[in-house]
């Protein structure tokens, strides 16, 4: 498949690293040479110099035999006229990166086919999505529904109140009406060493689970309220929530949180904007101030609050506030910042959960992309590694094979099933079957592999 990629910022280099695990013919485009010395150094890709809404430049690169053409620069209308150009030339499909909410109503639907684009992706609601799913589960940093909502993959950090401390992975099973079932199962665990670095274990039988470890899950649905028993927590509601950040993203996640019953307070540091939103906001209550202000949180009350939220153009700013509104026994702060690198800071600056619209946009881009054997993916940003959803055909090479028949046993896990909606933690006796929908928790290097499997 030969896809090219315009832009060489942190969504196109996540994308062209998914991509070229699985050998595809990858060309990207950008106008920064030193980005893409960079990424042609990093990957298996060819680097082209050049503006992406050049005719010239599109037809130098084949655009016109291109099997995708996805524009994923910070620019709108940019990434609208290179693929509406690319299309016109021949390229298969396209896929243009957006802000506007607007492109994605339905009654504006005829002009975007029009412009013979698509797929439009907006990574202000797709963090806003996101954002609203964290604070549904107060106990988890990361969540991601697989099948329908028939089980889920949630990320948490154990403290000294959880049950499963200094036991081993092959001791984890929860009783059931029903007797023994696997409700759950760890598919990777971040643990601190003695340096003060960071290390990936792939759980096996005798794996031990220790304080602060961070541990990802599979988790079938009916088990979302045994995990939190057995993490010693409860299932809280967050009533009073503060967004600090009258952006795009603090605006969608506003609204999400008003229409779902929430009380909301939106904080805004320009004068004129915040005027502005409270013309647009008129159910929600739009303060203007300064969110790394302790006295003006204190005096919006900032103690009877269960959320804080930060989500403006400043990642240092994000991470300030919510570190202020944990110091004053705010539940649960969630931080949106645009350098990855932030996101491993999680684990020691005690901030819940961090959101990268970045990485969200990009896998979001690669499941449009594997669309067939593919229905799902998502990224854990800790993290070289994915969780892929999988249907089963009846010509797939697993169909009809047990777990144990799975080739991969290092790096890859197959972590749950669902058949005809119900969700199941497979043991290695567990045989697939054609139509089940099967997850897996794969190292970015194997996509390729694996996938071979399930096509």
């Amino acid at each position: 498949m030969k896809i090219i990629i315009g832009g060489v910022g942190e969504v196109g280099f996540h994308l062209a690293k998914l991509l070229s695990n699985e050998m595809n013919d990858i060309v990207i485009m950008d106008m920064d040479k030193d980005k893409l010395a960079l990424i042609e150094n990093s990957l298996d890709v060819m680097a082209y110099r050049g503006d992406i809404t050049s005719f010239k430049a599109l037809r130098e690169v084949g655009a016109h035999n291109a099997d995708m053409f996805i524009s994923v620069t910070h620019l709108q209308n940019t990434n609208i006229t290179s693929a509406s150009i690319a299309k016109d030339m021949g390229a298969k499909r396209t896929l243009a990166r957006i802000s506007n909410p607007e492109f994605l109503y339905k009654e504006n639907q005829f002009w975007i086919d029009k412009m013979g684009i698509d797929a439009l992706i907006s990574p202000e609601k797709l963090a806003a999505d996101e954002i609203y799913s964290l604070v549904q589960q107060s106990a988890f940093n990361a969540m991601h529904p697989f099948a329908n909502g028939q089980l889920f993959l949630v990320g948490t950090v154990l403290d000294e109140d959880c049950r499963i401390l200094d036991k081993r992975f092959k001791d984890m099973y929860l009783t059931t009406k029903g007797g023994k079932e696997n409700l759950f199962t760890p598919i990777a665990i971040i643990r601190s060493n003695d340096k003060g670095e960071y290390e990936t274990i792939i759980p096996e039988d005798n794996t031990d689970f220790r304080i602060n470890d961070h541990v990802y899950f599979i988790v079938k649905k009916t088990g979302i309220l045994e995990i939190y028993k057995i993490l010693g927590k409860k299932q809280e509601y967050f009533k009073n929530i503060i967004v600090l950040g009258g952006g795009s993203i603090g605006v969608k996640t506003s609204k999400i949180l008003k229409e779902n019953k929430h009380n909301v307070k939106l904080i805004e540091i320009d004068r004129s904007k915040a005027f502005d939103l409270a013309d647009e906001l008129n159910n929600i209550l739009i303060i203007n101030g300064d969110g790394r202000d302790g006295e003006l949180l204190i005096e919006e009350g900032i103690s009877d609050s269960d959320a804080f939220i930060a989500v403006t153009g400043s990642s240092e700013t994000n991470i300030m506030s919510c570190l202020l509104a944990k110091s004053r026994g705010v539940k649960k702060t969630i931080a949106l910042v645009e350098n990855i690198d932030y996101i491993h800071l999680s684990q020691e600056v005690g901030i819940n959960a961090f959101i990268n619209k970045k990485l969200l946009t990009a896998d979001s881009i690669f499941r449009y992309i594997r669309q067939g054997s593919v229905i799902d993916v998502t990224g854990i940003s800790d993290l070289d590694a994915e969780v892929l959803e999988f249907k089963i055909h009846d010509n797939s090479q697993i169909a009809n094979k047990k777990v144990s028949d799975f080739p991969f046993s290092d790096g890859t896990i197959i972590a749950g099933i669902v058949r005809k909606n119900e969700g199941f933690i497979p043991t290695l006796d567990f045989e697939i079957q054609p139509n089940d929908h099967v997850v897996v928790f794969t190292k970015a290097n194997l996509i390729s592999k694996v996938t071979k499997y399930f096509k």
